[in-house]
Parts: C-alpha cells; structure tokens; sequence
C-alpha cells in the first residue's frame, strides 16, 4: 500500500497537526505514505522537520490548472493505492488532477470542520462523486455531511481523531516542573484551559467563572495555555484586558506550548467551554491525562464526554453552571479523581491513535480489495 496524503491549508490548527499525526502513524505501520501540501506553510515546515516525504503544491482550492496538471503528473508516475485529503477544498485540486491522470485510486475524504454552505450544485456533485467514503470525526459531523454535501449515508464512516495515549498519560507528565515555573505552589488548584485565543473557544466564560470563583477559594490559579491565531490578536488583547478589569491576579496566561503532556499534567481540573467544537483534541488528551474536565454540551464533544461519568457537561455559554460544575471539583479531590479515572479509561478504550490507525486502514483495505474486485 501506497498513500498519498492532502492537506493544502496554510492555516495551522488541530487539522494540520492531526494531518502530521496521521502521516507518521501510517509510516509507523509499515505504510508508504507522502504528504501533499502548500509550500513555506505551517505544515510543509513540520513535516520537512519531521522527515517526511512532502510535494509542495501553491494551491488552497478551487481553480489552479497548472497545479493540478503536476500534481497529476505525480499521480501517474508515484504508483499510489489511494489518495487521502483532510481538506474538503482539496477536491477542487484531486478530483480533476485524478481525471486527468486517468486514475481510478479511491480517493477519501476526512471532515474536520461543519460547513453552513450547501454544496449539491453540478460542480460539488462532480468533485465528491470521486470521493470513494468520506471519515466524519463526530456524529455532528456525519449530520454535516449528509446536510451539505452529494455524499450518500452509505459514503460516510464515523471515524474519530485519536491521540497517543502511551504519551498523554499521567505517568509520562511532568506537571511538577510546569507548576514550578510559574509559582503555582502545591496546595493551590489549578483549573486550566487549552485552547487558541479565538472568538468561540469560551475565554469570556472561564474569567468570568474565574471571578466567581476566586470569591470562594484563595487556593485557585486558572491557567489559560494558547495562543492568538493570525489576525485575531485583537481578541486576545481583549481577553487579557478582561482578566485585568475583573482583577483576576491569579490568571496565567503561558500561550503557545509545545510540552503539551507537562502543562497538562500541572492541572486539576481542565476545562473545555468551547461554543461549537467538531471534536475536541485537547479534551481527550487532557481525558488521556487523568484530568477530569468539565466540557460544554455542544456538538462534538457529545461523542466524548460522558456526562457525571468520565466529566461534567454545563450548558454552552453559561458562565454560572460552569462555575456551579468547577465548584463542585473544587471540592471534592475524591470525585476529581473518580472522574479522571473514568476519563483516562474512555480515551484508552475510543480514541487511542493506534486503534483509530487500525480502523483507517481496514477502510482503506475495503475500498483497495473492492476496486480489485471489480476489474
């Protein structure tokens, strides 16, 4: 087997680090696997760092004749058994360059992200006609695609992202050096969050928490790990002045870090109150952690967040119920380690990254044995 992976964005977020991810994982596997991606981006830069075979494109959609032309040229001479986008703008590059290559690998689809766009019209119906299944990373996602896309309910397999939990598991974090690093001593409780510092991801709802909170508890330190994205600094400005309008002095803001495993082992409690999440990767590796997380109750993270057995669910948007789920935590380090317990046990069992690896490839094989099949 031989695969070609897509992900022309020049964004990076939790699809292009989970792109990465899924590459190396197949590699671990014994699976021959190239990365097609846009040159000088995020992703083409971590990918040339980690060794990996890449094919710079210049095209992030829609119409780019000279770039489908070569990457269909690389279709014709690489000898791919199937070709694997985690981009749905992509198609606009990979369903033609396939056509002109003369190509009938099976070409598959990953939906990171729910789309409010309608996309049955006579182009979109000829790029996800070529699409032989499509991966939705939650149920909200599968809805997505059955509402707002050609595909078929019978083209569309539930197929979670996963993370490492033999690397995010509590034995493996040191989340004594983080507390250290920044003061937090060991009697303090520490609610923290990891997350971009972008409209949605329920900032707002946590300082406010947080100052109720802080009326109740001198022990407590909010930890708020993330970084701007490019063109929402403005937000982030606003959410530290937030902070320092509430008089929140035990607010810390660490923005971006790469010792994942570490800032989350330095937490008691992880937090989760994103509006409108299609999965949640920072949710399950803190689940993988042994944190026990109080999560909103929206969307994709229905898929993975037992509500009272592996964590709380509060009502999105609502800083009191929150506050009243945190509360409750604070409390109790019985039901905080009850809960972690639960969760670490749910993250091994449903979103382990070898599992879900596994399971990929079984869909691959599918699709691999049926093209033969019908020659």
């Amino acid at each position: 087997m031989k695969v070609l992976y897509s992900c022309l964005s020049q964004s990076w977020g939790g699809m292009e680090m989970f792109t990465v991810t899924a590459v190396k994982q197949l590699l671990k596997c014994g699976i021959k696997t190239e990365l097609l991606c846009y040159p000088n981006s995020k992703i083409y830069q971590k990918a040339v760092e980690e060794n990996l075979i890449v094919h710079a494109v210049k095209a992030s959609g829609y119409f780019h004749p000279g770039e489908i032309i070569k990457v269909a040229r690389l279709i014709k001479k690489s000898g791919y058994s199937l070709i694997h986008t985690q981009a749905s703008k992509d198609l606009w590059i990979l369903t033609p360059a396939l056509k002109i290559a003369g190509s009938g690998v099976p070409l598959f689809l990953t939906k990171q992200l729910g789309s409010f766009i309608v996309k049955k019209d006579f182009l979109h119906r000829y790029l996800y006609e070529r699409v032989a299944a499509a991966f939705a990373i939650s149920g909200i996602i599968e809805k997505n695609l059955i509402e707002t896309t050609p595909l078929t309910k019978e083209k569309i397999r539930l197929l979670h992202n996963g993370v490492d939990t033999s690397l995010f598991s509590p034995e493996k974090g040191n989340g004594e050096k983080v507390r250290k690093e920044f003061g937090i001593t060991e009697d303090e409780i520490v609610i923290g969050m990891l997350a971009r510092l972008s409209e949605g991801k329920g900032h707002e709802e946590v300082l406010t928490s947080a100052k109720m909170l802080s009326q109740k508890f001198d022990n407590l330190k909010i930890l708020l790990v993330g970084e701007a994205s490019r063109g929402e600094e403005e937000y982030a400005k606003k959410i530290k002045a937030l902070a320092e309008e509430s008089k929140l002095n035990n607010v810390i803001f660490a923005d971006f870090r790469s010792d994942t495993a570490d800032v989350l082992a330095a937490m008691d409690i992880f937090a989760f109150p994103s509006h409108s999440e299609a999965f949640g990767i920072a949710l399950v590796e803190a689940m993988a952690m042994e944190k026990p997380c109080v999560a909103s109750d929206s969307n994709g993270i229905l898929d993975i967040v037992i509500d009272g057995e592996t964590g709380y669910l509060f009502k999105t948007g609502n800083a009191e119920d929150l506050t009243e789920k945190l509360e409750r935590l604070i409390l109790s380090a019985e039901k905080r380690s009850e809960l972690g317990k639960a969760a670490r046990e749910r993250a091994v069992e449903h979103f382990d990254i070898n599992i879900l690896t596994e399971k990929a490839i079984g869909f691959y094989k599918e699709f691999i044995d049926k093209r033969m099949a019908e020659r």
